[in-house]
């Protein structure tokens, strides 16, 4: 048995997979059958007694369905690197969708094989799950972090289906489409094989309960489930400003004045939240002196208006400082150091101003991976929006308390996939959920819809409503199942709003957050060190 023998099984999972991940309709079902051809060919390969360098093939083919189905599923991506100028980094953050998190997928695969050759089946499959899940874990963590293609993502494309997630985030769907695929497998070789009566049909049983339980508690749960009515007026605003034009077509006060016009288009007198999106206000605003920026009393004169008003909005910041205090911070004169980050600030009727600053950053546009140890590489990354390798970052989420006491939590495009750092910002107050975004980037594909559908299990994992205002995305409102109740065109200039649900309550993923995840991690570290351990042992017999 060789690669060529084993691509075609690699292939047809690598397209199941891609049939099966969102927006796609109707199919996520897929996703728990399609790793069997990759497994079918797995263990051809193992099976090959005679065959020679089996784990490069393994790796192989393995290799080969990640990075067909990573690059189908996000191809979109290109259309963002596209516009960069500098090649070295239009090439390098170009290696971080596309190569690295299939490389992880696969190196999880292949300690998988590894494991399966010094130990048991079930303890190999332990393995398996372990080693996925870690590496899917790592990719949210590290400053490489691009976890779009989490597996337990797929399930926002029904999400009717997920309505766990309040209990385990997308992980508990990771382990579930995980255990799925290995029982659907074992259940298709038991078919193949010799064995009669019970003892084939055994594994395709178990199989199925396996798959109807979780989604009968999931229906159940989302047909029984109800809100607290505890309403408040929101409007959410997208002014369709092309993101390529908008730092150096239309003015500031221009844009201002758009988005204003499109608030007052829909607002009534007891509205009480007004969401604008990412860089809504692009001028580089000086933090400490705000209150002076023709912007933000544009935007309080608005307000004025209404009597119980308050603004969450984006804005590009920037804050001062006479040394260096932060590791992004870059010398502005001979005695300043400046931050610029990517912020949402919430304006009121008052002289109260709070910021957010986006945290976790896409790596290589937004933040210098590893930037304490790779700051001498900063000049290399320059040239993309002028802000490679700039933008500013806080350690902790950020919560938005209003006058009347309703807490939101600020969530800055990308940030929005990260489900434990939004559940830390409910789990200190935060009533309802804003995501302001920029999705224009992408052009019309499939990475909008992919957004607007994650965020999706962001409200089932926390039952917070989610309120999205996307410049040139999908603008939309949320509710706590998970529905989207009221949605924008893409492409179009317009204002929503919507009566939303308030909710104090704390879900047990919000208490806990990705425990499964961590657990998962220190039993792979655990289960990958059997494999040098039972080597030692064989050479020392």
């Amino acid at each position: 048995m060789n690669f060529k023998q084993t691509a075609p099984l690699a292939l047809l999972s690598a397209f199941l997979m891609w049939l099966a991940w969102p927006p796609i309709p109707y199919t996520t079902p897929l996703l728990l059958v399609g790793l069997v051809p990759l497994l079918i060919a797995l263990d051809k390969l193992t099976a090959d007694k005679s065959a020679v360098k089996i784990g490069k093939k393994v790796f192989l083919t393995a290799g080969l369905t990640f990075l067909v189905w990573n690059t189908a599923s996000i191809y979109w991506v290109y259309n963002a690197i596209s516009a960069v100028n500098n090649p070295v980094v239009a090439a390098f953050v170009s290696l971080i969708p596309f190569g690295l998190g299939a490389l992880l997928m696969t190196f999880a695969f292949w300690l998988y094989y590894r494991l399966q050759r010094v130990t048991t089946k079930k303890v190999a499959y332990a393995g398996l799950i372990s080693f996925y899940v870690a590496m899917e874990y790592l990719h949210q963590t590290w400053d490489l972090a691009f976890p779009w293609m989490t597996l337990g993502n797929g399930l926002s494309g029904m999400h009717q289906l997920a309505q766990w997630y309040e209990y385990t985030g997308v992980y508990g769907g990771s382990v579930w489409i995980l255990l799925s695929n290995i029982l659907a497998f074992e259940a298709y070789k038991s078919f193949k094989s010799g064995s009669i009566g019970y003892a084939k049909i055994r594994p395709a049983l178990i199989w199925s309960l396996f798959i109807i339980l979780p989604i009968a508690i999931s229906l159940t749960k989302y047909n029984q489930y109800k809100e607290k009515v505890l309403p408040i007026n929101v409007v959410t605003v997208q002014p369709n400003i092309d993101p390529y034009k908008k730092f150096g077509g239309l003015s500031s006060a221009e844009q201002m004045q758009t988005l204003i016009r499109l608030s007052d288009s829909v607002a009534q007198p007891n509205t009480e939240y007004f969401i604008w999106p990412e860089t809504a206000i692009p001028t580089g605003v000086d933090e400490d002196r705000i209150r002076s920026n023709a912007d933000f009393i544009t935007a309080q004169e608005f307000l004025e208006k209404y009597k119980n008003g308050t603004l969450v909005t984006g804005l590009e910041s920037v804050k001062f400082y006479q040394d260096k205090q932060t590791l992004s911070a870059r010398k502005y004169d001979n005695s300043t150091y400046v931050d610029v980050f990517n912020a949402a600030v919430q304006i009121e009727n008052s002289a109260n101003v709070q910021f957010y600053h986006k945290s976790k950053l896409v790596p290589g546009v937004e933040k210098m991976p590893f930037p304490a140890a790779l700051s001498v590489l900063g000049p290399v990354f320059e040239g993309f929006g002028g802000t490679v390798g700039g933008y500013g970052w806080q350690k902790e989420p950020g919560v938005f308390f209003a006058y009347s006491g309703t807490g939101v939590a600020p969530v800055i495009c990308y940030e929005s996939i990260w489900g434990e750092w939004i559940a830390r910002s409910v789990k200190n107050g935060a009533q309802f959920i804003a995501v302001i975004t920029n999705d224009g980037w992408w052009g019309n594909t499939s990475g909008k819809d992919q957004h607007l559908l994650y965020a999706k299990l962001r409200a089932i994992e926390t039952r917070r409503y989610v309120v999205r205002s996307a410049n040139t995305g999908i603008s939309c409102f949320i509710n706590q199942k998970g529905d989207v109740i009221k949605q924008a065109d893409w492409w179009t200039r317009t204002a929503l709003k919507a009566d939303i649900n308030l909710n104090d309550e704390l879900t047990t993923y919000v208490k806990t957050g990705d425990i499964i995840a961590k657990f998962l991690c220190i039993t792979a570290f655990l289960l990958a060190l059997i494999i040098p351990y039972r080597k030692w042992i064989k050479k020392s017999a």
